[in-house]
């Protein structure tokens, strides 16, 4: 799969490059250069081809839409992984947060609730298993 993805990425990296040289030689188009534009329009059919080839062997990659949205706000898409991983992390510190206020709450309560019911607490204790 790894191999098929490179040879995928290669004719895009050509397909680009081939793309970047056609804006240049028509940004400042003069007549004698109209045999190496047509060499390069034929070079860029031919690797629309080559990438349709390409696209049965790699038909399994899954990319998540957001990733698609990155890209069409003209951000790197490798920032969406990053940003991911930011967001787990912020959540986790959140979730994390919470679960050290709910044993503190939980502390807190079992005391003031032993100073009112302590008989009470020690036959909750006993059933629980001594929490």
């Amino acid at each position: 799969m790894a191999s098929s993805l490179e040879n995928l990425e290669t004719q895009l990296e050509m397909f680009i490059e081939n793309v970047r040289q056609i804006h240049i030689i028509v940004s400042d188009f003069q007549p004698q250069s109209q045999n190496v534009l047509n060499q390069k329009l034929q070079a860029l059919v031919h690797g629309l081809q080559e990438v349709d080839k390409l696209k049965s062997q790699v038909q399994e990659v899954h990319v998540p839409l957001e990733v698609f949205d990155y890209i069409d706000q003209g951000r790197n898409p490798q920032l969406y992984t990053k940003d991911c991983i930011e967001k787990a992390l912020a959540k986790n510190e959140q979730v994390k947060g919470k679960i050290d206020a709910y044993r503190k709450f939980k502390a807190y309560m079992l005391l003031e609730l032993s100073k009112t019911f302590p008989n009470e607490l020690s036959k909750y204790r006993a059933i629980r298993g001594g929490e």
